[in-house]
């Protein structure tokens, strides 16, 4: 089986405050579905009042990321036996997250 990310840009969630406890709900309803299905991996959004830090191949460390990189929002990862089973998380997802979600597969790691 592929593990499958699917994601959002913080940008992506417009949702009026008032409706964010119902998001919230309804994220964590398809996140409980996903654990009692098996599929679910790991899931969780970043922390974007933690500043990221760039760990060079020498090992030193600076304040930043790579120039053009932005990663923020939400993730869940999910490993299923078809990217048809995926599409389908993601469109759950999406529904309950009130946004649209990007879905890549992960490359197979034999040693991982």
């Amino acid at each position: 089986m592929a593990k499958y990310l699917i994601s959002f840009p913080s940008a992506a969630m417009v949702v009026a405050q008032e409706e964010l406890p119902l998001v919230a709900a309804a994220a964590h309803a398809v996140i409980e579905e996903a654990k009692a299905a098996g599929v679910y991996v790991f899931g969780g959004g970043i922390d974007e009042s933690v500043d990221p830090v760039l760990v060079s191949a020498d090992g030193a460390v600076s304040s930043g990321t790579y120039p053009g990189s932005r990663l923020d929002g939400g993730f869940t990862v999910l490993e299923v036996p078809t990217r048809e089973d995926a599409i389908a998380w993601a469109q759950k997802i999406a529904i309950a997250c009130r946004c649209a979600q990007e879905l890549r597969v992960f490359g197979y790691d034999p040693a991982s």
